[in-house]
């Protein structure tokens, strides 16, 4: 069943395993949906545009254009260029991360301790899926994290808590350019960012009918 936020034939429908990686090319006008399926599941992302992965989302440009740091619904995600590369069109959760990076064998070990650095993280995801589209340690810039709560203290401090999603929550990104998109379907069970319990997605891209999206 397509359970897509913006109707229309569908143009590929995967689920992600948990812990795993995946990638695709939304061509501009699409609508990638992905579906928490079980909730609380945090959605790691890295944006490029298809015809020049030199083009990439940047935080602080998407940060400083829209005026707030969290992304929901008329979200302009902006590559370092000011380019807008995809845009969020609907909402289920209205809360989604642009500060908490990507974890990684060396931040694990940091923040948890050596018995942790066997263990894979997004950045690994990342580096391997960027691979199959010619993309290396360098390429790597700021994530966005789908269905993850990072509050910002009054003292500016960041915290990582239960998630605000629940099973079935959907958001849903228009392509603006051909993207070229990177999930880590985060693998973390160090902190509450998935509940200590890593679970599937689902990724569905659907094309529009002119004036839906």
């Amino acid at each position: 069943m397509n359970t897509a936020l913006i109707p229309g034939p569908t143009v590929l429908d995967e689920t992600v395993a948990a812990r795993a990686a995946w990638s695709t090319v939304v061509a501009a006008g699409d609508v990638l949906t992905i579906v928490d399926l079980e909730g609380n599941q945090a959605v790691d992302c890295l944006l490029y545009a298809a015809a020049d992965t030199s083009v990439r989302y940047s935080a602080v440009e998407t940060i400083a254009r829209q005026g707030r740091i969290v992304l929901t619904t008329g979200s302009v995600l902006r590559a370092d260029t000011g380019e807008a590369l995809m845009t969020v069109v609907g909402d289920e959760v209205g809360v989604h991360d642009t500060l908490g990076g990507a974890c990684s064998k060396e931040s694990n070990t940091l923040r948890y301790g050596q018995h942790t650095r066997a263990q894979h993280g997004c950045m690994e995801n990342f580096l391997i899926e960027g691979a199959r589209h010619g993309l290396g340690a360098r390429d790597l810039a700021s994530n966005i994290n789908w269905f993850m709560n990072v509050p910002v203290d009054p003292d500016g401090a960041l915290g990582i808590v239960d998630g605000l999603s629940a099973p079935g929550k959907r958001v849903a990104l228009r392509a603006d350019v051909d993207t070229l998109v990177l999930v880590s379907n985060c693998p973390q069970i160090n902190n509450p960012c998935n509940a200590f319990n890593p679970t599937p997605v689902r990724m569905i891209v659907t094309r529009p009918e002119a004036g839906a999206a």
